[in-house]
């Protein structure tokens, strides 16, 4: 076990601006806030700064191409000085997990945060960049490298029990199910996030109706936004769909089909989205998610949830008892039934539980999986002057 005074390296593949992903690796920095950081290379230098370290890769075009640079991802890991390293904590979701195995093999105590073996990889069926010819053609090779190049030496933590069970299955490693940190304080600090609106956005909110269905996502095939259109059509209730990408248009196509009125936003600001959750009688999410962020969201300020029965977004609705869940293939009178259901749980219940998911019960359970058992509070302090 380390002292807490143990040289600590934190890496992450590439950084971006915003993601799931980069939420952890901050907060994996302020679990261990003495820690030295780490990245293949930084698109987000405004919110990561200088004190991030990149590898060579950084300096070559291939930084502009993700596919082109797994090819790659190796030899920058290898790059990595890890003389004066005690302790490496690699975040992964592509073959971040690599260096922590190079930090085994040296008798460097190695630990991974694992938010999903690459999923182009082990799951295709889940991620359509796996389905490609070239794609398929590389696959077998490297799925062979990673799964070699993962050691009972590391200690797996993955971000839910599908991802647990899709390591296990891809790299017969055990793992410890750690779930990832959401804003759970920021948004249950403001009981009434309308008041926090700017003029543009209050005045987007009070155009809308006053109950209504709501979903919320890139809009992308496979998060299901088709799915709170249905609901809300069932449950005869408004649908308001907060976000853009290339489906918006089969998406408009369908609500025009529908006989229920269908707000589509675009994007929004973060606080007019933890507007919407407490505005809306139900969020659906029936994505198959290795986590799933915005359910907790949702459910941090208030609202229930609808979600997959697959995936992690069945996990959290569980566990803070916030919602149901319910299968893809479901009827739809089964798809009424579990969105009455959710609509009518105990939501002070679900306030309370769903607090499990913060980001300081995050660097809490961080901290005691890697050994370090001084308060979190004092360290965030540290890390922040």
């Amino acid at each position: 076990m380390n002292s807490p005074s143990a040289s600590t390296l934190i890496s992450h593949e590439w950084l971006a601006a915003h993601g799931g992903s980069e939420n952890v690796f901050e907060q994996l920095l302020k679990a261990v806030p003495s820690a030295t950081a780490q990245c293949l290379w930084n698109d987000a230098p405004e919110r990561f700064g200088s004190d991030v370290s990149e590898t060579w890769l950084a300096r070559t075009p291939v930084r502009h191409s993700k596919a082109l640079s797994l090819l790659f991802h190796d030899s920058a890991w290898g790059s990595v000085d890890l003389r004066a390293v005690d302790r490496v904590i690699s975040s992964s979701h592509a073959f971040g997990h690599h260096l922590a195995t190079r930090a085994a093999e040296q008798g460097i105590d190695a630990y991974a945060y694992v938010h999903t073996p690459a999923r182009y990889l082990w799951t295709p069926d889940l991620d359509q960049r796996g389905a490609g010819p070239a794609a398929r053609m590389m696959a077998s090779a490297l799925k062979r490298r990673d799964k070699r190049l993962t050691s009972s030496a590391v200690q797996y933590a993955a971000n839910s029990n599908f991802v647990r069970s899709r390591i296990e299955r891809a790299w017969a490693q055990p793992a410890e199910v750690i779930y990832p940190p959401v804003a759970v304080e920021r948004i249950q600090e403001i009981n009434n996030w309308s008041g926090s609106l700017s003029n543009t956005d209050r005045e987007t909110l009070e155009a809308l109706p006053s109950d209504f269905v709501l979903g919320a996502s890139r809009l992308v095939e496979y998060k299901r936004l088709d799915m709170p259109i249905k609901v809300g059509s069932l449950l005869d209730l408004p649908v308001v769909i907060a976000g853009d990408g290339p489906f918006r248009s089969q998406l408009v196509d369908q609500a025009e089909k529908t006989d229920t009125p269908v707000t589509f936003l675009g994007r929004v600001s973060d606080e007019l989205l933890y507007a919407l959750y407490q505005r809306s009688v139900l969020f659906v999410f029936m994505a198959v998610e290795d986590f799933g962020i915005m359910p907790v969201e949702a459910m941090a300020a208030g609202t229930p949830v609808l979600a997959n029965a697959v995936g992690g977004g069945a996990e959290s609705v569980r566990l803070a008892q916030g919602g149901s869940v319910v299968p893809q293939s479901a009827s739809a009178a089964e798809l009424r039934e579990a969105a009455l259901l959710a609509i009518a749980i105990d939501k002070k219940m679900m306030l309370d539980q769903v607090r499990q998911f913060g980001e300081t019960q995050f660097q809490s359970r961080i901290r005691s999986w890697i050994g370090d058992n001084q308060e979190v509070s004092q360290q965030v302090g540290q890390h922040e002057r």
